[in-house]
C-alpha cells in the first residue's frame, strides 16, 4: 500500500503553490493579461495553466509548510516579486498613454474622456487610442511571448528560498518608471510641435484680425492639425514604442539581477 507522508504533501504543495503566487502577481500587473476587464476567475485559471507547465523544470523549492510563518514570508515575496516584473513591462504602456493624453490636451481633447477599465479611472481619448496602439505594437513584436520568457528565466536567475532580496531591484524600477514623462512627451512632441506652430499661426491672426472669434475659428485648426500630426507620425510612433517595449525587456533584467542575492 501506497503511503504519504505529510513531508511529502507539504513538498508537493509548495512545488506548485510559490512559483503559481510569482506567476498570479505578473499577471495582476502585466498590461495584456493583467487588464481590469479580464474576469479575475480568467487570470487565476491562467496562472495555474502556466504554473503547470513551468512545475517540472522548476529548481527545487525549500521545504518549508506552506502554512508556516516562513512560507506566508516566501509566499508573499513571490507574488511582489512578480507583481514587481508585471510593472516594469506596465511602464512602458503608461509611458505611451501619457504621450496620448499631452497630444489630447493640447488638441483640446482635454474635455473628451472615456472611463478605462484598466485603471478604473477617466482617461483622454487620444491616450486610450494610443494605449491600444501600445498594445498591438506590444503583441506585433511578440512581447508577451518575451514576458513568459523572462518569467520562467526569474526561477533561474531568482530561485525560490526563503533569504530576503536585495533592494538595488525595486531602486532600479522605480528608476525605470521615470521613463512615464520622458518618453511620453519625447513621443507627443512630433504633435506637440505642430500644434505650437498651428497655436502661433492663430494668434498673428487673431492679433491682425481683432473681430475674429479665436475660440471658434482656433479650436477646429489645432483640433483638425493634430489629427493630421497623429497620422503623419504614427509610422514613426510604432518603431518608437517597440523600442520602448525593448527597454522595458531590459529594465525587466535588471530587475531581477537586482533582487538576485548575492
Amino acid at each position: 500500500m501506497l503511503e504519504v507522508s505529510t513531508a511529502q504533501w507539504y513538498a508537493w504543495i509548495a512545488a506548485f503553490f510559490f512559483p503559481f503566487l510569482r506567476v498570479l502577481g505578473m499577471l495582476l500587473a502585466d498590461p495584456l493579461f493583467g487588464n481590469n476587464a479580464t474576469p479575475i476567475t480568467a487570470k487565476v485559471g491562467l496562472a495555474i495553466f502556466i504554473t503547470l507547465l513551468l512545475a517540472p523544470v522548476l529548481p527545487a523549492m525549500p521545504s518549508v509548510e506552506p502554512a508556516s510563518a516562513q512560507g506566508v514570508l516566501i509566499g508573499v515575496q513571490q507574488l511582489l516579486i512578480g507583481l514587481g516584473m508585471g510593472f516594469a513591462v506596465r511602464i512602458a504602456l503608461t509611458a505611451a498613454e501619457t504621450a496620448g493624453q499631452v497630444a489630447g490636451l493640447q488638441m483640446g481633447l482635454g474635455f473628451a474622456v472615456f472611463f478605462d477599465p484598466q485603471t478604473s479611472a477617466q482617461t483622454a481619448v487620444v491616450g486610450q487610442a494610443m494605449g491600444l496602439f501600445a498594445i498591438l505594437v506590444f503583441l506585433s513584436i511578440n512581447g508577451h511571448f518575451i514576458v513568459l520568457g523572462a518569467l520562467s528565466d526569474s526561477f533561474r536567475m531568482l530561485p525560490v528560498e526563503l533569504g530576503p532580496v536585495r533592494a538595488l531591484g525595486w531602486r532600479t524600477l522605480v528608476e525605470w518608471g521615470s521613463v512615464i514623462f520622458s518618453a511620453g512627451v519625447l513621443i507627443s512632441l512630433p504633435v506637440v510641435g505642430a500644434l505650437l506652430i498651428a497655436n502661433v499661426a492663430v494668434g498673428i491672426m487673431s492679433r491682425a484680425a481683432p473681430q475674429l472669434n479665436v475660440f471658434a475659428v482656433g479650436f477646429p485648426i489645432t483640433l483638425v492639425t493634430g489629427f493630421v500630426a497623429l497620422y503623419l507620425a504614427a509610422p514613426y510612433i510604432g518603431p518608437a514604442l517597440a523600442g520602448l517595449f525593448e527597454e522595458a525587456m531590459f529594465a525587466l533584467d535588471r530587475l531581477l539581477r537586482g533582487l538576485a542575492p548575492g
